[in-house]
């Protein structure tokens, strides 16, 4: 996975995806404390994810989102849709993304939508095969966006035109 060193001043909108209740029983009783899955991206091929632990919800949030802007990754976006396929595992969750065409929008459930328009594509098709627990389907969102390829670089490495990358797209 390929990290991204981003700068604040950039601009970044955040997506909670999962809140979850967490319950504490000691002797004085019940305590408390909620847990925030949250995405962020900046809409422009820069998407990250967080989780935030707290005891109120709106801090959990806070936390996810700082925590979000350290895990950053670069996608690489081609003309609006991803380069090629590709399938990615974290945990029993299993998601495959394939490019989309134009005007076809974001065809995925859940937290992979939020995965994939914070990150700015806007043509895909994608499919949770395995788990739908949305931590592990975000993870797996991100690793498979992290391991695309630039069209650009694989017509480089190969010594081939752009056109020939694309079968004559």
């Amino acid at each position: 996975m390929s990290k991204v060193n981003i700068s604040t001043d950039l601009e970044f909108k955040d997506k909670v995806v999962a809140i979850n209740r967490v319950v504490k029983t000691t002797k004085g009783g019940r305590t408390f404390s909620f847990s925030a899955l949250v995405v962020v991206g900046n809409e422009n091929g820069i998407v990250g994810h967080g989780l935030g632990k707290a005891k109120e919800v709106q801090e959990a949030i806070v936390k996810g989102i700082e925590d979000a802007k350290k895990n950053l990754v670069k996608v690489p976006i081609f003309h609006g849709t991803i380069p090629h396929d590709q399938l990615a595992k974290a945990g029993a969750a299993k998601v495959l993304i394939k490019p989309a065409a134009h005007g076809a929008g974001v065809i995925a459930g859940g937290s992979m939508r939020a995965v994939l328009e914070s990150a700015g594509i806007t043509d895909v098709l994608a499919k949770n095969l395995g788990s739908a627990n949305p931590h592990n389907v975000v993870k797996a969102t991100i690793k498979a966006l992290s391991l695309l390829r630039e069209p650009i670089s694989v017509a480089k490495t190969r010594n081939i035109s752009l056109s020939k990358v694309f079968n004559g797209k």
